[in-house]
C-alpha cells in the first residue's frame, strides 16, 4: 500500500443512516515505539490483531488491547495473511523481497520464502488454499502453497498490484497505476481479464461481497467504485474521504467501510446488488488509512499515529511514541 497525504482536520458529514452514524471509537490501543505501518489483520476466532509496524508485527488481544507478542525480522513489513487450518501466518517483507512464515500458536518465525520485488498486499485464499502476494516493483503475483511453503507460480500483472480478494472462482487484484482490476484464474494461475474502473483513479483498498458478487475498490480520487465480480461491469461510483488505503465489508449489515487518511471512515450502505448510498462519515484520526474488521464482533480496527508534515517532497513521518490502533464500533 502507498502512503498518502494526511490532514489535521476531522470532517463529519451529516449521517443518512442511523445505524452507521452510531459508530464511534470504542478504545485506542496504545502501542508506541517508532516506525511506519501498513496493513492490519484480525483473527476473529483467536481474538487477535496482527499489526504491521516498522520492522516487526505487533500481536494484540482484540478484546482489551493486551500485548501478546511480536514477530521480528520483518523489515519493510506490509501485510499478514493467516491460514487457520495449518496454524500458519505469512508476512510480506517489502524491503527483504521475502515472505516470512510463522506459527500462529507460538508466534515463532519459520521459513523465509523468496518473493518478487517489494512484496506488499498478501491474501490467504480460503477457496483455492493458496497464498497470493502482490509485488509492487516487479508488477506480479507470487503464489505460495502454504502446506509446502513453496512458490508454485509467478503471475505477471502488467502493473502495480495493491489489495487482493477472492471468491470461489477468481482472484481479484487492484492495479494501482492502470486504474483497473486484474482477474486471475486460481486453477490455471493466469490473468484472464483486466477490468477498467470508471471514474476511479489509483485504486488501493479492495473488498468483496460474496453474496451479491460485488467488488468495492477505494480510489485515490475520493471515489469508491462498485464493480460486478462476474462481468467487470461498473455499477456505481460513490464519494469517500481523501487518502483511502483500505476498505472493509461487513456482510452481516451490508456496509462498506472506506478508511480515509484525512481522519474518517466513509460508511456506504448496500441496499441490494445495484443500489448503494453513503450512510455516514465516522470520525477517526488523521493517518488512519488502513482497516480490518472482526466479523464476530463487527468492530473495525485502524492503525494511526500523530505525524510530522512532509518536507522536501518526502512522506509524513510518525512521531515516536504515538502509534496506536483505533477500535471502532457501535
Amino acid at each position: 500500500m502507498r502512503l498518502l497525504p494526511w490532514f489535521a482536520c476531522l470532517c463529519l458529514w451529516a449521517p443518512a443512516h442511523a445505524q452507521s452514524s452510531q459508530y464511534h471509537t470504542l478504545q485506542q490501543i496504545q502501542i508506541g515505539g517508532s516506525g511506519g505501518w501498513d496493513y492490519i489483520t484480525a483473527d476473529a476466532d483467536q481474538h487477535r490483531l496482527y499489526v504491521a509496524h516498522g520492522t516487526r508485527v505487533e500481536v494484540r488481544d482484540s478484546r482489551n488491547g493486551a500485548a501478546i507478542g511480536t514477530i521480528d525480522s520483518t523489515t519493510g513489513v506490509h501485510g499478514i495473511a493467516l491460514d487457520p487450518t495449518l496454524h500458519k501466518g505469512f508476512i510480506s517483507c517489502g524491503k527483504l523481497n521475502t515472505v516470512l512464515v510463522f506459527n500462529t500458536e507460538t508466534l515463532q518465525a519459520g521459513a523465509s520464502i523468496a518473493a518478487g520485488q517489494n512484496p506488499d498486499a498478501i491474501l490467504y485464499d480460503v477457496f483455492s488454499k493458496k497464498i497470493y502476494v502482490g509485488n509492487g516493483r516487479s508488477h506480479d503475483l507470487t503464489v505460495i502453497d502454504p502446506a509446502t511453503e513453496k512458490v508454485i507460480a509467478t503471475i505477471p500483472l502488467g502493473g502495480k498490484p495493491e489489495a487482493i480478494v477472492a471468491d470461489k472462482k477468481r482472484v481479484y487484484v487492484n492495479i494501482e497505476d492502470k486504474n483497473s482490476i486484474a482477474v486471475v484464474n486460481p486453477q490455471t494461475l493466469q490473468v484472464v481479464n483486466n477490468w477498467p474502473l470508471t471514474g476511479g483513479d489509483e485504486p488501493s483498498g479492495l473488498a468483496i461481497d460474496l453474496k451479491t458478487e460485488r467488488l468495492f475498490a477505494g480510489c485515490g480520487n475520493k471515489t469508491l467504485c462498485v464493480v460486478d465480480a462476474t462481468s467487470g461491469k461498473n455499477i456505481a461510483q460513490l464519494p469517500i474521504g481523501d487518502g483511502c488505503d483500505g476498505v472493509a465489508f461487513d456482510p452481516s449489515t451490508g456496509t462498506v467501510f472506506s478508511a480515509n487518511g484525512e481522519g474518517n471512515i466513509t460508511a456506504i450502505q448496500e441496499a441490494n446488488a445495484n443500489t448503494f448510498r453513503v450512510a455516514a462519515t465516522i470520525p477517526t484520526l488523521a493517518s488512519a488509512r488502513t482497516i480490518t474488521i472482526d466479523n464476530n464482533t463487527h468492530h473495525l480496527f485502524l492503525p494511526a499515529a500523530a505525524v510530522k508534515p512532509a518536507t522536501g517532497g518526502g512522506r509524513p513521518q510518525a512521531i515516536p511514541g504515538t502509534f496506536r490502533v483505533l477500535e471502532v464500533g457501535l
